[in-house]
This record gives structure tokens, C-alpha cells and sequence, in this order.
């Protein structure tokens, strides 16, 4: 072979190389395995693993404890794990390159009081070496409702406010990747849903959002998946589906012939309970299986005297997972009543759930596991 033919295979070789490399998936925008912290004598994390793809939001549930916020922490190279591997954006997370391009609000962070809105930003550009013109972090403020606020000074604002401007903080460099923790924390209820709809965009965008956060209703309703820790481990980990089980609809049902319940058995598996019908219906349930199973079993002479759709809330999978328990489905029409004991564990869950009080926040790094 020529030096001539060998240039040529070391070209094409290469065009291909190239080639099949761009045809490969991107990687994981978080990848973690293995992880393990232990403070002193208690393990705070142990043997945690996920991902986070890119464009995907991923809820990181659990009781305060759990070691929600050591695994951020570790994922950030903030805190070094015992042992484990960590990626970010395709790169371990022991090179500082793979935080360039990550967005991140801690859960408890303070401000220099006499900078202004404006000025934070943008000491936390030149931070970053990102290349943010003034109009553009004028945008971020606004996308965050400060608009009419930049030119005050942090100390003057409120507790909501400045989780506004955390919020601006990361987002402010055109990250690929957002870290949330507990963004929400000291909103008010319109300041939730501005964040729930940032979440939405940056999602839209093509970015990779993680999210803790101890307001299930948001998790459910922005979250692709969830992972849910206990006690340091990954106690349960899927989609909203997969963790939530098969949607259900009951119907309370007279004169139901042999067509009606071939037509119900036609939308999913049929049960039925003297006058109470229950039909499984597909994860993928496009919303109109039900007004259209209800349109013609009255056309078939049924009379429909209940409808009610059924799905384990987030929150009551959530809970049967820390008490180690298995969801169950009640018949319809029969709640059981809760005794004094039932109510005791319910209590019990719901407070290991409860957000710690922020002026007894922690003060150490052994205590920072919520």
C-alpha cells in the first residue's frame, strides 16, 4: 500500500469514526452510582444510583434525613463521597469543566445584603466566565418577577424574593443542567407556579432539571421521574406511571346488558361488584377513553349514576414506601374507617415528611442531610 492509499483508509476510517460517534445517544446529563457518605458513626448515603437524561426532570423525594441534599452535594463536588462515581454532563465530576455548565440553588444560601438585584447577577457571571450580555440578565430578572426590583438592594427583600433571585442565579448562564433544592420553599403560591412553569420551559429547551423538593403536588406535576430515598438508600425509583400503577375508573351502573360490559371489556379489564364496574385502563390513556366509554354505554340504554376515576396519589405512594407497605385500592362506596392506631402511623409518616423550621436550619456538615 502507497503512502497515498494509506492517507486515504486514515481519512475514510476517520470520516467514519466520526460519523458513528454522531449518530451515539448524548450522555446522561447526571449519572451516579454507588454513591456512600458516611458522618462519623451514621451513614448518610448508601449505595444510591440514577440518572438524569438530558431534557428530563427528575424528582428527588424523602423524609428530612433521608440524604437528599448529600447526594446533590455529591453530585456537585461539593461534598467528596466515601465511595461511588459520579458524571456530569459526560465528564467526572472531579473535573471542574463538568460544572460549567450547571445551574444551582442551594437550599439554604445568603447574598451580600448591599449588593442589588443586578449586582449579584453579575458577580455570579464573571464567576461563571460565561458570556451573558446586559440585556440578557435584565431577562433572567424579569423571567423570575424582578423585573422592578433590580436595582434594590438584597437586604430589603423578602424571603420569597430572594429565592427569585437564587432562581436567577442559575439560570442566569444558559445551563445544561439545573440543580433545584427546594426551590420553592419560601414562595407563596403564585411564586410556586412561576417556578413550576420555569421547569416546563427549561425542560421544553432541552435541559436537564433535578429536583428536590418536599411539595409532592409540584414533583407530580412536573416530574418525567422520581427517585425516592430513605434512609441514606434509594427506597423506590420509575416514572409517575410505573411508580403509581394502572389508572382505574369505576362506574356505578343499572341495566347493563351483554353489549354494555363488552364495550367497558373493550376499554380494559373489566371487575364488577354488584352494581359498581371497574375498568383498568392503559398508562398511555389519551383522556378521551372514559367520556367516550360513558357516551355509549348511554346510548346502549344504561343508566350511569357514578363515575370516578382512580389513581394512588404520588403523595400515598410515597408514604406506603416509608412504611413499607403496599398501596391497596378500597371497594367503592366502603371507607374503611381509621382508627386510633392507623392515625398515630399516618401522623407519624406525614411528619418525617414535615420541612424543618428555618431558623433551626443546619449548622454543620454531619447535620445537612434533608
Amino acid at each position: 500500500m502507497t503512502s497515498a492509499d494509506a492517507d486515504t483508509v486514515a481519512r475514510v476510517t476517520s470520516s467514519t469514526t466520526a460519523g458513528a460517534l454522531a449518530e451515539l445517544p448524548p450522555s446522561p446529563a447526571v449519572w451516579c452510582s454507588g454513591l456512600r457518605k458516611r458522618y462519623g458513626r451514621r451513614t448518610a448515603v448508601d449505595d444510591v444510583s440514577f440518572s438524569v437524561a438530558r431534557g428530563e426532570v427528575l424528582g428527588l423525594l424523602g423524609p428530612n434525613g433521608a440524604g437528599k441534599t448529600s447526594v446533590i452535594k455529591m453530585l456537585l463536588g461539593l461534598v467528596r463521597p466515601d465511595a461511588g462515581e459520579v458524571l456530569l454532563l459526560g465528564r467526572r465530576s472531579t473535573d471542574p469543566r463538568s460544572r460549567a455548565a450547571v445551574g444551582y440553588l442551594p437550599e439554604l444560601f445568603r447574598y451580600q445584603p448591599w449588593l442589588t438585584a443586578a449586582e449579584v447577577l453579575d458577580l455570579h457571571v464573571k464567576l461563571a466566565g460565561a458570556d451573558v450580555g446586559a440585556s440578557e440578565r435584565r431577562e433572567c430578572l424579569a423571567r423570575v418577577g424582578l423585573a422592578q426590583r433590580t436595582g434594590d438592594r438584597v437586604g430589603g427583600f423578602s424571603k420569597g424574593m430572594q429565592q427569585r433571585l437564587g432562581l436567577a442565579v442559575a439560570l442566569v448562564a444558559r445551563p445544561q443542567l439545573v440543580v433545584l433544592d427546594e426551590p420553592t420553599s419560601a414562595l407563596d403560591p403564585v411564586g410556586r407556579v412561576d417556578v413550576r412553569d420555569l421547569v416546563l420551559e427549561l425542560k421544553a429547551r432541552g435541559v436537564a432539571v433535578l429536583l428536590n423538593s418536599h411539595l409532592i403536588g409540584e414533583v407530580e406535576r412536573v416530574c418525567d421521574r422520581v427517585v425516592i430515598l430513605d434512609e441514606g438508600r434509594v427506597a423506590a425509583s420509575g416514572t409517575l406511571a410505573e411508580l403509581l400503577g394502572q389508572r382505574e375508573v369505576r362506574l356505578h351502573l343499572a341495566d347493563v346488558d351483554a353489549r354494555a360490559e363488552e364495550r367497558m371489556r373493550a376499554a380494559g379489564s373489566l371487575a364488577r361488584s354488584g352494581d359498581w364496574f371497574t375498568v383498568a385502563l392503559a398508562s398511555e390513556d389519551d383522556g378521551v377513553t372514559v367520556p367516550d366509554l360513558v357516551r355509549d354505554l348511554v346510548a346502549l340504554g344504561v343508566r350511569v349514576h357514578a363515575v370516578e376515576p382512580v389513581r394512588i396519589s404520588l403523595e400515598e405512594r410515597l408514604l406506603a414506601v416509608l412504611r413499607h407497605e403496599v398501596p391497596g385500592h378500597q371497594e367503592p362506596g366502603h371507607e374503611e374507617p381509621a382508627g386510633e392506631e392507623a392515625r398515630h402511623v399516618t401522623e407519624l409518616a406525614r411528619s418525617r415528611m414535615s420541612t424543618a423550621s428555618p431558623s433551626t436550619g443546619p449548622t454543620s456538615a454531619s447535620e445537612e442531610d434533608t
